[in-house]
């Protein structure tokens, strides 16, 4: 009944998205290594799910953004290599017109080292900085004054690289850290991962309120991701709640200059609609002037321009 069901939904709803075609950038997955790649060259740091362990190489990726007419990727470092940084490098160095990346922060490296390894990655084809705050030592702040989060913070701003923040337990548990990153450096670009995390319950309703307060700060941007790790119980796909409770609101307040596409591959491929259906179902919500933003403006804008180099 549920392949059915996107049948249906492919027919019958992504027609209208796909009146127009553009340029789409999908601003938020994931690649790692293959089983025979890690025991080769790229060693996991932790094992990746079993049901996508193979699914997940950049191949893999490509054949997917294929089907569903994407153009090119900014690549997340995945936990699973945690501070390695070469799969996704070799990725980068390998499809330099498919891919940018966005490393991973050391919250262990002193500010010195931290800011040289942004550096260096930099000239690797990385373009943006994660920051996992469960990474963190339990009670120590991103924007601690002194730390190598605030240094590496403060750095991107002239270097031009966003810094993505995953608030993967809730984003009301980091909003004060988040303002004070905010505060202490106004030219660094802040990204939200995956809707802020607010998912469609009591509490995820109180965090979306936080989200939206964000909006009055012009270096705050929100990826339109991950759909499906934000539906609670209430949603599923093609994710209607989320477009009216959560999309429609963020498109207002933030308007599509701020808000960007993203899939959250491979994890995307267990779901309902898989790759596709997540990127299309963002762009059945778009008229053209918005899609122009959110599907690429955005991305383009904070990252740099996809395509072939000049």
């Amino acid at each position: 009944m549920m392949r059915l069901f996107s049948l249906v939904y492919l027919v019958c709803a992504i027609p209208e998205a796909a009146a127009f075609s553009m340029k789409i950038i999908d601003s938020h997955l994931h690649v790692w290594a293959s089983k025979s790649e890690a025991e080769s060259n790229f060693p996991y740091d932790q094992l990746p799910p079993e049901s996508l362990q193979n699914n997940a190489t950049p191949e893999a990726l490509i054949e997917q953004m294929d089907k569903a007419g994407v153009d090119g990727a900014l690549i997340v470092q995945p936990i699973n290599h945690k501070y390695d940084h070469s799969y996704v490098a070799n990725a980068i160095k390998k499809y330099p017109h498919k891919f940018k990346g966005m490393l991973l922060h050391d919250p262990e490296l002193s500010p010195e080292m931290a800011v040289k390894r942004l550096e260096e990655l930099v000239l690797s084809g990385y373009v943006g900085v994660r920051f996992n705050p469960y990474l963190w030592n339990e009670g120590e702040l991103m924007s601690a004054d002194g730390g190598g989060g605030l240094a590496v913070y403060k750095r991107c701003a002239e270097l031009g690289c966003p810094v993505g923040v995953m608030c993967f337990k809730g984003l009301e548990l980091h909003y004060d850290d988040i303002l004070a990153l905010i505060e202490k450096s106004p030219e660094t670009q802040l990204v939200l991962d995956h809707l802020g995390f607010c998912a469609l319950d009591e509490k995820g309703d109180e965090a979306f309120k936080q989200l939206l307060a964000l909006s009055k700060y012009p270096n705050v941007s929100v990826k339109v991701s991950a759909l499906f790790r934000n539906t609670g119980s209430v949603d599923s796909f093609p994710y209607d709640r989320i477009k009216s409770q959560r999309f429609e609101p963020l498109l207002e307040a933030f308007g599509p200059g701020r808000l960007m596409v993203g899939s959250d591959f491979p994890y995307v491929l267990e779901t309902e609609g898989g790759y596709d259906g997540a990127i299309n179902t963002v762009k059945s919500w778009l008229n053209k002037d918005d899609a122009e933003a959110v599907l690429f403006g955005t991305a383009e804008r904070l990252f740099g321009k996809w395509g072939a180099l000049e």
